[in-house]
C-alpha cells in the first residue's frame, strides 16, 4: 500500500506498514474513530497538499486557487444539503478549532460560557480547566442527574439565571443518550444566549435521521468529519442565520486559522458525498443497532453501563464492580488480546482522568468493517472474558499472558472475515 514510501523513506515506510496491520487485526472500538474509504484517502493524499489558499471561495490572498474554490464549495454546498442548513465554514483542522473559532466570533475573554463538565460527559473544549475555554472564559458546568445518569437541564437553566452566558454548549464526548435539543433553546432563550450544538460524536447519525437534529433549534452547530460521519480528521462549522455565518467566516480566518488545507478538505467532499448516498442511513442505523447489543451483552455479562444503555454510537461501562480493576489497566489488557478501547471517567469517578474507573466503547470502526448484531455480541463476551480472566490472575500480566493471546487469536480470526483496504 506505501510503495514508494518504501523505496524512498523505509523507516517511516516501516510504522506506517506497521499501523495499518494493527487496524486490519484489531477491532477498533474507540468511539471516535472510523475506518474512512479509500477514495478518501485518496483525496486526503492527493496533489491539493501543494496549494496555500487563505481566504474563501472567490476572495483568495493567493493565485491559482481556481480549483480550490471548485473543491471547497463542492464540500460547502454537500455539508448543507446533508444538515438542511443554510450556511457552513469547512476550514477548521478539527473540532476544537471549529468551537475556538466560534468563541473567537462571538465573544470577549472574561465573558460566561456554560458547558457540561468533563466528569459528566462533556468535552474539554467546553470550558473545561486548563483549555483555552476554561482560561479566557468564565466557564460554568452542568452536569448529570445521581439518579439515572441523565443531563440535569433543571441544573443547566438555574446556572444560566444565575450567570447569564453568553453561549450555551450543548453537545457531549461520552454521553449515550438523546439531548434535549428544544429544552436547551428554551433555556437559551430566557437570558438571549447563543445556543452552540457540538455534534462531534453523533453527525453521522444526524444526517442519516437515526439521532434527532440540533438544526431547528441550535444557532450554531460544530462537529468533526471522523467519527460517525467517517471523514477525514477535521472539522466544520454550520448555521443558518447569514450575519452569524460572516461572523464566523471572520473568526476561522484570519482569526485562528491561516491557510486552509485542501487536501482535508477534499477529503471532507467525497466524504460528504458518501453521506449523501442510501446506504450510509443504513449504515448508520446499523451502528446504533450494533451499539445496543454490545451494551446489553456487556449488562448481562455483569458490566454497568452509564445510563443503563445507549441510543447512540458509544456506551461507558463502570469496572467498579470488578475488584480493583482501574481504566487504564483495562484498556492496556484489552488492548493486548486485539480490542482497542478507551478509559473513561464514569460519573463521580474517584479516580483521576489519567487513571478513571470505566472504559469507553463505539460501533463505527467495527460497523465500517462490516460487523453485525452477532459480531458485537461475541465481542462483547470477549470484553468480559478478558477483564474476568485479569482480575482472577490478580492484575498479573505474566499470569494472564495466554489467556489475552487466545483471546487474540479469536480477535485476529474475526478480522480476517470482514476485511479492510484489501
Amino acid at each position: 500500500m506505501f510503495d514508494f514510501i518504501e523505496k524512498t523513506d523505509p523507516e517511516i515506510s516501516i510504522w506506517m506498514n506497521k499501523e495499518l496491520e494493527r487496524q486490519k487485526y484489531k477491532i477498533e472500538l474507540i468511539a471516535s474513530e472510523n475506518i474512512v474509504s479509500k477514495a478518501v484517502l485518496q483525496a486526503g493524499g492527493s496533489v491539493f497538499t501543494n496549494k496555500y489558499a487563505e481566504g474563501y471561495p472567490k476572495k483568495r490572498y493567493y493565485g491559482g486557487c481556481e480549483f480550490m474554490d471548485e473543491i471547497e464549495q463542492i464540500a460547502i454546498d454537500r455539508i448543507c444539503k446533508l444538515f438542511g442548513a443554510k450556511f457552513a465554514n469547512v476550514q477548521p483542522h478539527s473540532g476544537a478549532s471549529a468551537n475556538l473559532s466560534v468563541y473567537n466570533a462571538f465573544l470577549n475573554p472574561g465573558d460566561s460560557i456554560l458547558g457540561m463538565s468533563l466528569p459528566a460527559g462533556g468535552h474539554l473544549t467546553h470550558g473545561a480547566q486548563k483549555t483555552v475555554s476554561g482560561t479566557w472564559f468564565n466557564a460554568i458546568q452542568y452536569g448529570i442527574r445521581d439518579d439515572d445518569g441523565l443531563i440535569d437541564y433543571d441544573q443547566a437553566r438555574e446556572l444560566v439565571i444565575q450567570y447569564k452566558p453568553k453561549i450555551i454548549i450543548c453537545g457531549t464526548s461520552s454521553y449515550p443518550r438523546i439531548i434535549n435539543w428544544q429544552k436547551f433553546r428554551e433555556i437559551a432563550d430566557e437570558v438571549g444566549a447563543l445556543l452552540l450544538a457540538d455534534i462531534s460524536h453523533i453527525s453521522g447519525l444526524v444526517v442519516a435521521g437515526c439521532y434527532p437534529s440540533p438544526v431547528p433549534f441550535a444557532d450554531i452547530i460544530t462537529s468533526t468529519t471522523h467519527k460517525t460521519l467517517r471523514g477525514p480528521r477535521g472539522g466544520v462549522i454550520l448555521t443558518n442565520q447569514e450575519d452569524l455565518a460572516k461572523k464566523i467566516n471572520s473568526a476561522v480566518f484570519p482569526g485562528v486559522q491561516s491557510g486552509p488545507l485542501m487536501h482535508v478538505i477534499a477529503a471532507k467532499a467525497v466524504a460528504f458525498r458518501e453521506a449523501l448516498q442510501p446506504e450510509f442511513k443504513i449504515y448508520s442505523e446499523n451502528v446504533v443497532k450494533n451499539a445496543k447489543i454490545l451494551a446489553k451483552t456487556l449488562i448481562d455479562r455483569g458490566l454497568k453501563i452509564t445510563t443503563g444503555g445507549t441510543d447512540c454510537h458509544l456506551m461507558v461501562a463502570d469496572l467498579t464492580s470488578l475488584e480493583n480493576l482501574t481504566g487504564k489497566e483495562a484498556e492496556k489488557c484489552l488492548e493486548r488480546a486485539g480490542l482497542t478501547c478507551n478509559k473513561n471517567a464514569i460519573p463521580n469517578d474517584p479516580r483521576s482522568p489519567f487513571v478513571t474507573s470505566g472504559l469507553r466503547f463505539g460501533t463505527p470502526a467495527g460497523t465500517t468493517r462490516g460487523f453485525g448484531e452477532k459480531e458485537f455480541e461475541k465481542i462483547g463476551h470477549l470484553i468480559c472474558d478478558i477483564l474476568e480472566s485479569f482480575v482472577k490472575n490478580d492484575l498479573s500480566i505474566e499470569k494472564n499472558k495466554d489467556f489475552e493471546e487466545k483471546i487474540r487469536l479469536e480477535v485476529k480470526d474475526l478480522c480476517l472475515k470482514f476485511p479492510i483496504y484489501e
